[in-house]
């Protein structure tokens, strides 16, 4: 890494792991709006599915329940890719690539849990955790870490194909 580069994680290229340490990838990763996760289905097509994360500082996590179709897939093809963005008019694009671990899990993945509450009224978490409690519920953790990040801000990071007039100050 540069010295620039060490200095500055806006100056890494696309595909760095640094760029978890940008302001953009830490606002995204805190984001309460769903990771979109893709994937290769059993069928052998492509697959995007939203799904709620949490981000352990090295782990993007998001949980599922058993009999999810999506498990059987990631457990056949690990590699999936991952974005997380915001719907501003000038957007923000977080971009993951990695492998996803599947572990099953006799009950309800902390990870979902967390997520869930961080945006519930305490009451109403605790009855919906008591349900899928009484119910039996039982998840799959579905976690990644990231082998390849790339960020955009479109102020100061543009898609590699946008035209130079985009990144031209003004």
């Amino acid at each position: 890494m540069t010295s620039a580069a060490h200095n500055d994680p806006n100056a890494l290229p696309q595909g760095d792991i640094g760029l978890l340490e940008t302001d953009v990838a830490r606002e995204l990763l805190s984001l309460a709006s769903p990771a979109r996760l893709a994937y290769v289905a059993a069928d052998g097509s492509p697959r995007v599915f939203p799904m709620n994360h949490w981000w352990t500082g090295t782990e993007l996590v998001m949980a599922t329940f058993t009999g999810a179709a999506k498990v059987a897939a990631l457990r056949r093809r690990p590699a999936v890719a991952i974005t997380i963005d915001t719907v501003s008019a000038t957007p923000h694009v977080l971009l993951l690539r990695g492998d996803a671990v599947v572990t099953d899990v006799d009950g309800i993945a902390p990870e979902y849990e967390l997520v869930m509450r961080r945006d519930m009224p305490p009451a109403q978490a605790d009855a919906y955790f008591d349900g899928l409690r009484a119910d039996g519920a039982t998840m799959h953790r579905i976690g990644v870490i990231p082998t390849w990040v790339g960020v955009l801000d479109f102020e100061t990071r543009f898609p590699g194909a946008a035209p130079a007039a985009m990144s031209a100050p003004s």
